[in-house]
């Protein structure tokens, strides 16, 4: 392990974190709330003091590899949560460090689930913070250090592999810098235009920006205590829900409609997976609940924005779904695992995986009824490497494993076991809600510290794809080379 280079790449995300901070700092300003304002001036300081003395160490050697981009992927977002958990504890928004540290996890993770019981008395600044952060982890803190610092003389393509969710990474044009900047372009434009549109449907302009990053980065905090369903207009839900779904579709496509290579987007079965369970879902769910509302189109109304809500991994709530039947409750836990697509804003297993593992299962059984056949697996009309598909099956068996492990730990607060284990499934997934005690209308403050922990650290376990944390609990990792 090359300590040198992991310290002096986490001096680089001190200082970008105590510039990200001056933007709740502008927040403040703006509001007048000149306490906050002096906090996160203060945070801000701290962070770029504490990036000033790591960057002294000198690296001695530039080799770097997976695991040290592993082990720096999970420490700097060890990192940025510890230092962005300050300005909650100082504030006395959240004054529980375990709390404050809980919140900034699910925020920049983009999981989205809260201890708060309440958000509209808090400060605005505060409340800016809390849903920036979500902006800020959806595309990754390290893919916006390397659209920033091209010049870092390092293989950073490493970074943003252990970074970038999903079974397959690819840049979209040779140099890993260039392609950050596409991505984080495009980003940035799709949120802009969720602002304008919020904006011209009524939305008040900051709660605008909160819902457009929330939404940009699958994340769903609110500044509302009801979440979207306070503001009970069908148009607002119908943008917040449409471009969750937008955000959580590969950002390679949006490259290849710029380039106006459409046949591309129309084979991508990842996408047409996606579109088809949603489409499906909302069929069914809407029909399922056809008795809990007013005709046809207040049904689909609900069913699209918690379909899209859910199984985007954003969170938002128009409606409480705990009052459904229990197959939509199960369904929509079913959409929780699945997820959204690869290398999007969206957590959870990506529809990718679920597809390629459905596909593994149908080579099976045809090899089983023709043994002599050759059958191989293909995506997108391309053939899939044995190595990929074996990656692919045991992220699946680690998820479900961490998951089940998770669980039991939780488990220590006896809560019911939809409380618990839609908890742990909803965090590991970086969804929010889940069922019971942690529903739409529910928080997690009723969980004990110690199993706050461990949803926070299922959090970061599900927004990093496993490896990248499990590295750290590696002894091997940590050997000089």
């Amino acid at each position: 392990m090359n300590y040198a280079i992991v310290l002096r790449l986490l001096s680089y995300i001190l200082y970008c974190e105590a510039a990200l901070l001056l933007l709740p700092a502008m927040a403040s300003l703006i509001y007048g709330e000149w306490m906050v304002l002096g906090v996160f001036l203060l945070t801000a300081a701290l962070s770029a003091v504490a990036g000033a003395l790591l960057h002294r160490i000198k690296p001695k050697s530039q080799i770097f590899y997976m695991r040290e981009g592993f082990a720096t992927t999970a420490l700097c977002w060890l990192l940025i949560s510890v230092v962005g958990a300050v300005p909650f504890v100082l504030t006395g928004s959240i004054p529980n460090p375990v709390d404050a540290m809980f919140e900034t996890v699910s925020g920049f993770t983009t999981t989205g689930a809260s201890i708060l019981p309440a958000v509209e008395d808090l400060p605005r600044g505060i409340l800016f913070w809390r849903s920036f952060t979500h902006w800020v982890g959806g595309m990754g803190v390290l893919v916006l250090l390397t659209a920033l610092l091209p010049s870092l003389g390092i293989r950073s393509h490493y970074l943003t592999q252990a970074e970038t969710p999903g079974p397959v990474f690819s840049k979209l044009v040779p140099k890993q810098s260039q392609t950050s900047k596409i991505l984080y372009g495009i980003y940035c434009a799709m949120t802009l235009a969720e602002v304008a549109l919020l904006k011209l449907a009524g939305m008040p302009l900051y709660d605008s920006f909160i819902h457009a990053f929330s939404t940009a980065g699958t994340g769903g905090f609110s500044n509302r205590n009801a979440s979207v369903g306070a503001y009970g207009d069908p148009v607002l839900e119908m943008i917040i829900a449409v471009f969750a779904l937008l955000f959580s579709i590969n950002f390679a496509m949006y490259f290849l409609l710029l380039c106006r290579r459409f046949r591309e987007v129309l084979q991508s079965d990842e996408l047409r997976f996606f579109l088809v369970v949603v489409g499906l879902s909302t069929a069914v769910i809407a029909f399922n609940i056809r008795h809990l509302y007013q005709g046809p189109l207040q049904c689909l109304r609900y069913a699209f924005f918690q379909v899209s809500s859910i199984i985007s991994t954003t969170g938002f709530a128009s409606t409480d779904f705990n009052l459904w039947p229990e197959f939509s409750r199960i369904l929509l836990v079913l959409l929780m695992f699945i997820g959204a697509c690869a290398g999007s804003t969206g957590g959870a297993i990506k529809c990718s995986r679920v597809l390629l593992l459905l596909k593994c299962i149908r080579r099976e059984i045809r090899q089983v009824v023709h043994p002599r056949s050759v059958n191989v697996v293909k995506l997108d009309g391309r053939v899939v490497d044995e190595d990929s598909l074996r990656s692919v099956q045991l992220f699946f068996a680690a998820y479900l494993f961490i998951a089940l492990g998770a669980t039991l730990l939780v488990s220590v607060d006896n809560f019911s076991f939809g409380t618990t284990f839609t908890a742990v499934v909803s965090c590991i997934g970086n969804v929010g809600p889940g069922l019971e005690l942690v529903g739409p209308m529910g928080n997690y403050s009723a969980f004990s510290g110690f199993s706050k922990l461990v949803l926070s650290l299922c959090m970061l376990i599900g927004r990093l794809e496993v490896l990248p944390v499990l590295v750290l609990f590696s002894r091997n990792a940590w050997k000089r080379s």
